[in-house]
Parts: structure tokens; sequence; C-alpha cells
């Protein structure tokens, strides 16, 4: 599940629960539909309530972070646990979203 917020030229995408190959693409249609609509100029993905998450979790940032360019959008990912955060860093996306963990 998803909770999407916007104010300005910001969206913060809410997740809560798992990313797998089953949510992952009920969620990409719903951010990319509100990315389309409010071309957002910085995008956040809140990862701080989800308890599990395989492949397609790199898959929707990255596929996210393309859709931004077209904004000339950036990406940011909040609420990583270690484990996580390391294996975005280990995928590279580090190098094209700024990661934050989990406060």
């Amino acid at each position: 599940m998803i909770n999407l917020d916007s104010a300005g030229e910001l969206l913060i995408v809410h997740i809560v629960g798992d990313i797998d190959h089953h949510t992952a693409s009920e969620m990409r249609e719903k951010i990319d539909n509100k990315i389309s609509v409010k071309k957002p100029k910085h995008l956040i993905l809140d990862f701080k309530d989800v308890h599990f998450m395989d492949s397609s979790g790199i898959g929707l940032v990255l596929g996210r972070y393309r859709l931004m360019q077209n904004f000339k959008g950036t990406v940011e990912i909040r609420g990583v646990n270690k484990q996580t955060k390391r294996i975005f860093e280990l995928a590279g996306i580090g190098s094209v979203a700024i990661i934050r963990e989990v406060q």
C-alpha cells in the first residue's frame, strides 16, 4: 500500500508493507500517474514502513528515477534500514538517489 502526499514541487510516497513482484506493479502505476499529473521537482520514497523488499524494490526506484529525469527532478529514499541501504548501494542506487537511513 502507498500513501501519496504532494505540496508544491514535492511528492512524498509513503510505502507500507512489502514490495515484491505482485505489489510493485500497482505501486508503480499509482506513483507514475501522480508524477505525470503533478510533475514534481523532488520525489521522496519513504521506506520506513517497508517490511520486505525483493529486487522489485530496486526496479521501483530506478523506474521512478528515470521518470523524474523527464522533469529534471530528483529522487530521495528515506527511512531505509541498514540492510536495505546496503542493497540499494550495491545496486548502484546511491549514484542516482539520496539514501537516508532510519533515524
